[in-house]
């Protein structure tokens, strides 16, 4: 490849580019349930920009080029809300993605005080299911997503990070 991936924390002149991967990487999750009003797709630039200067959002970078993202906050039970994670297609399955669940963790840990991790996926999504229950998450629940896509919850304890690849 020529060049590393880096993670880092996400700046504000990263919205745009957030935004835009997340439109691509989201498609084929529409695309497996039918339903191309998921929240991911339909999310406004506005609104991630005031995620990226609000939550804990972590980007994966190759030269200039965010080509990963991920986003937590803590709730007011003490755990942290993972979502959005999303990996360009072109570097799918290479560990990017369990290095941003990685940065995101550690952070919302050490410095929001996070006790636990949860985060959702679609009932089919079976490439993310793999990789949340690789790094150490379960399954703790089902939900409705407000877009009408069932929905799984998994959580894991704070202290317990994803492994890199």
């Amino acid at each position: 490849m020529g060049m590393s991936v880096i993670i880092s924390a996400a700046a504000e002149q990263d919205a745009e580019q957030i935004f835009r991967l997340q439109y691509l990487c989201f498609q084929s999750e529409a695309a497996l349930y039918g339903n191309y009003r998921i929240d991911p797709l339909v999310q406004s630039l506005d609104s991630v920009r005031e995620e990226v200067t609000r939550d804990c959002v972590f980007v994966a970078r190759l030269g200039e080029e965010v080509v990963g993202s991920v986003r937590g906050s803590v709730t007011e039970d003490g755990a942290a809300a993972i979502g959005k994670l999303c990996v360009h297609p072109r570097l799918q399955g290479h560990g990017i993605g369990a290095r941003l669940l990685r940065a995101a963790e550690s952070a919302l840990a050490d410095q929001h005080g996070a006790t636990r991790f949860r985060l959702h996926t679609g009932h089919r999504s079976e490439g993310n299911l793999r990789l949340y229950r690789k790094v150490g998450y379960e399954t703790v629940g089902r939900s409705q997503g407000a877009d009408g896509v069932p929905m799984i919850i998994l959580e894991k304890p704070a202290g317990t990070y994803a492994a890199t690849a």
